[in-house]
């Protein structure tokens, strides 16, 4: 008998949309439970081992920013993607700030589910960021997710710390977008449409600049990508 090629736990209150997620991840070869409620989600999440989770954000009993945030702390390599209602970019950066890998916009195409699902599992135990080095005076520690300079001290997620590590890797010349998305986030169609990336280097360079003041340290470079600005 086949096996599957990853266990999924599919949070969801509406019973069509889970019904229709947890079929096309089976067609799909996947092995997948879905449930209804917010605290079974947690308890199943905590108690039995999944590849990756997909979390509605509303859900009964408990929502899926605290199951997130609950199931990083036990489990911190768990993959974890946040279903969140079109638009609603509140909803992704709280989601990505309570350690979500990544999230999905209903509504939502079947492609871009199998695209983002099969991306976080690509990544899974593939950390770019898991490296300790120093620039601009700041110290970055991949293995403790913080950034520090002279006496201050920042938290970092782990998608931080993987783009500010590749960045930092590739400091000679520009990195695109695209790049990250295949680098770093393991997207094998980097041309699906999404803002993962500018929300990310928008919530790393409000940190670096809350450690350091203005200093530019990543910049921009239209239309082509991002560059580390060089060390004088």
């Amino acid at each position: 008998m086949k096996r599957p090629k990853a266990r999924i736990l599919v949070v969801e209150d509406d019973p069509a949309l889970l019904r229709g997620l947890v079929d096309v991840l089976v067609y799909n070869g996947y092995e997948v439970k879905g449930v209804e409620d917010g605290g079974q989600g947690l308890d199943a999440g905590l108690q039995e081992v999944y590849d990756l989770l997909l979390l509605d954000v509303m859900l009964p009993t408990l929502d899926g920013f605290s199951i997130c945030k609950e199931i990083r702390k036990k489990k911190p390599g768990q993959g974890i993607i946040m279903l969140t209602a079109k638009g609603a970019e509140d909803d992704i950066v709280t989601g990505f700030n309570a350690g979500a890998d990544d999230y999905i916009s209903k509504p939502f195409s079947l492609r871009e589910v199998m695209v983002r699902i099969e991306a976080v599992l690509r990544r899974s135990g593939k950390n770019p960021g898991d490296v300790e080095f120093q620039f601009h005076d700041i110290f970055f520690d991949g293995k403790n997710l913080v950034a520090e300079y002279q006496t201050e001290t920042t938290e970092l997620t782990r998608k931080e710390m993987d783009i500010i590590a590749y960045l930092h890797h590739h400091r000679d010349r520009i990195v695109s977008k695209k790049e990250l998305l295949t680098e770093v986030w393991h997207y094998a169609d980097a041309d699906i449409e999404t803002r993962t990336v500018d929300i990310h280097m928008l919530k790393l360079r409000k940190k670096i600049t809350q450690l350091i003041g203005d200093t530019p340290l990543i910049t921009t470079i239209r239309g082509e990508g991002y560059r580390l600005e060089p060390e004088k």
